[in-house]
């Protein structure tokens, strides 16, 4: 822990470093009107893997979508869910995802029950100028900490005031909504409420009370979608995961004017005009490979691979022990009874597995090594480049044939054995965004041996 705390130091000394000298991207003209950005679910996703392309994500594309409305003139939100665990390198992940949202100019992140308590470990609960404001509905009773967030907006020629706050749903409380959202209502007002999860009955309690004007709550797919059918109130958005696109809500004045009759807001506050005087429209932006890159955003990922190679993960990793006492022995013990085979091998570009990490210098990240070297969870496998051999490295014959030593000593006649890895292991769409639905085409590209097999019929 110690270590770790003076990572954290590191991080910080850097990250003051880099705010000096950030370079942001120039902001785009508007229309008048104002928009909210929601992004949540990041569940420690800095980068999309990028070892094949065309993947979604990025903390570092992510500037450019924010950047297409002036800073004035948006509000930018995160609703929870930052990292998957609280594992050593989750923890890593945390504090560089809150570096990140002050690099990006977010308002405010809404904590979840988890997120709280690695808050409250590293000694974040009260923030830093660096950091945006932060919310939950799980504070500790200790910590005198807000619920809420308000920021008033021109839009056109009126006011609007947005309210963000957050109510954990199974709880069933929703007599709280009424002492979070400010009353009386003294602008016209967009009350946005974050819950925890999908419930039917807390919706349809939300919209009965008439407080709230977007419900969100994290959604279980990668792209944000507008559940709530137009022009129902309130507007309900469920999030997306792993920060491949930025859900996005533009809120503009009606150019025929008010409209009251259905108004969200409190009659006899003086408040003439109602929410439905405004125009939502809801839209799910995708982070693209081709956006532009933050050179901040850039600089505070070394920093995250940095960290982790000075925490020296790889060697920390458990390992199970491989079953009958079989060792790994590496690709080059196979070379001279099947010398054809590898010297196919070595011009495909498994076979060159490892240097694609070190080009982007992530081969000391444990969620990338897995799938480039031999054996990485298992005990024999790779550990690390100071306690491994080169013949290791790289994704080589044992991964889908299984660990050698047996065969090897028996010159071939002991059949190769359990763990065998199967290509979607790796080749998930995290990882390899156009692998399903081309299998095929994928399998061809390996193929070493001179009578080519079905996929997934490898010996």
């Amino acid at each position: 822990m110690k270590c770790l705390l003076a990572f954290f130091c590191a991080l910080f000394l850097c990250v003051s470093q880099i705010f000096a000298v950030s370079a942001r991207l120039p902001k785009a003209e508007t229309d008048g009107s104002i928009a909210v950005f929601i992004t949540g679910n990041e569940l420690g996703a800095l980068q999309p893997c990028g070892c094949s392309g065309g993947q979604l994500g990025g903390l570092d594309r992510r500037a450019a979508v924010f950047n297409a409305a002036a800073k004035s003139r948006r509000l930018i939100i995160d609703t929870g869910s930052l990292v998957d665990g609280d594992s050593e390198q989750d923890l890593i992940k945390f504090n560089i995802l809150l570096q990140a949202f002050g690099f990006l100019d977010y308002d405010l992140v809404n904590l979840t029950k988890e997120d709280v308590g690695i808050t409250r470990n590293l000694g974040l609960l009260n923030g830093a100028d660096s950091l945006p404001a932060m919310i939950s509905a799980y504070w500790p009773s200790d910590a005198n900490l807000p619920a809420g967030f308000t920021r008033n907006f021109d839009v056109g020629a009126k006011k609007l005031s947005v309210t963000v706050t957050c109510l954990d749903a199974k709880s069933g409380n929703l007599e709280k909504l009424k002492g979070l959202f400010v009353l009386p209502r003294t602008l016209p007002t967009f009350n946005i409420l974050i819950v925890n999860e999908f419930k039917q009955d807390v919706i349809d309690t939300i919209r009965q009370g008439g407080l709230v004007d977007c419900l969100v709550y994290p959604g279980d797919s990668d792209r944000p979608r507008l559940v709530s059918k137009p022009p129902e109130r309130p507007v309900v958005v469920a999030g997306g995961k792993f920060g491949k696109y930025v859900a996005r809500l533009k809120i503009s004045p009606k150019s025929a004017g008010p409209d009251t009759s259905g108004s969200l807001f409190d009659k006899g506050q003086g408040i003439t005009e109602s929410i439905d005087s405004y125009d939502v429209k809801f839209s799910a932006v995708p982070v693209a490979e081709e956006l532009p890159r933050d050179d901040s955003l850039i600089q505070l990922y070394r920093v995250y691979q940095q960290l982790i190679k000075e925490a020296g993960l790889l060697e920390k990793q458990p390992r199970f022990i491989l079953p009958n006492e079989l060792i790994y022995v590496g690709s080059n013990a196979c070379k001279s009874c099947h010398e054809y085979e590898y010297s196919k091998w070595s011009t495909k570009i498994h076979a060159h597995a490892y240097a694609t990490l070190e080009r982007v210098g992530s081969q000391f990240d444990p969620e990338c090594i897995v799938c480039h070297v031999v054996g990485a969870e298992y005990e024999s496998g790779f550990v690390s480049e100071s306690k491994s051999s080169e013949n290791l490295r790289n994704v080589g014959c044992e991964n889908c044939h299984g660990p050698g030593s047996e065969h090897v000593k028996t010159a071939g006649s002991t059949k190769t054995s359990e763990p065998k890895a199967d290509c979607d292991l790796c080749h998930t769409p995290e990882n390899s965004a156009n692998y399903a639905g081309n299998e095929r085409q994928y399998f061809e590209k390996i193929i070493h041996w001179r009578e080519p097999n079905s996929p997934g019929d490898v010996q």
